[in-house]
């Protein structure tokens, strides 16, 4: 009888050695790598984002975002130029805008683009914002419609308000140290966005604007391009 329980001692010690060999077994074997997919960002609220501000020194009313192609609304995308974080890029292909951002996203806003003939493309920098800016037409311009010539560049141009084809806020294109005329702009006519109606420039609805140029600093880097559809 002695002998039988000491086998089965032996026995039990010898499966709790191989229980301990599995285990170890177990701890030693290498974690398998899981990937993390991107969080998507939250859902922007439209009614929120395009409500009425009357914070401004212009009230500025809500826009019937509704009647707006919802492409075009502003939302938070992967990033589909190879620019750095703070470039603007303008895609006049698809007409949208890009501020491109630090986590492989951008902002993306729609916008309206000027008639063929009229466009600039290329490379510059935003020399310097305005909130509530002035609008002086070019000379340019001024021959080609007289009607304008009250707010030409001589008598002072045009005072800021809703009326103002520049909207709530403009940022004014420079390159190679020069002024091109060209700007992005707010503009109370939200329905030209998407299209291609203006004399030139980018316009914006005065909301998304609005936020782009809070969110953008002087001197940042702009490029105006065709991006693949």
């Amino acid at each position: 009888m002695h002998t039988l329980l000491m086998t089965r001692r032996d026995l039990l010690r010898a499966g709790g050695g191989i229980s301990t060999l599995l285990l170890a077994g177990c701890a030693t074997t290498q974690p398998v790598a899981v990937p993390v997919e991107k969080p998507e960002p939250p859902p922007l609220s439209y009614a929120d984002i395009y409500a009425a501000k009357a914070d401004e020194p212009f009230p500025l009313p809500a826009i019937p975002y509704q009647r707006i192609d919802p492409r075009f609304y502003r939302r938070i995308v992967d990033n589909p130029t190879a620019e750095k974080p703070g470039t603007i890029v303008v895609d006049t292909a698809n007409h949208f805008l890009y501020l491109v951002q630090a986590d492989g996203r951008a902002m993306r806003y729609g916008v309206g683009l000027g008639r063929a003939g009229f466009a600039w493309s290329g490379r510059g920098v935003i020399q310097y914002k305005r909130r509530w800016p002035r609008w002086t037409p070019p000379d340019e311009m001024v021959a080609r419609q007289p009607e304008l010539k009250p707010y030409s560049i001589a008598n002072g141009g045009m005072d800021p308000g809703l009326r103002n084809p520049l909207g709530a806020r403009a940022l004014y294109i420079f390159q190679n140290g020069e002024d091109t005329l060209y700007r992005v702009h707010g503009s109370p006519e939200w329905a030209s966005i998407g299209k291609s109606v203006s004399a030139g420039c980018v316009r914006m609805i005065n909301q998304d604007v609005c936020d782009l140029h809070d969110r953008v600093s002087s001197k940042a880097a702009i490029v105006v391009t065709e991006l693949p559809a």
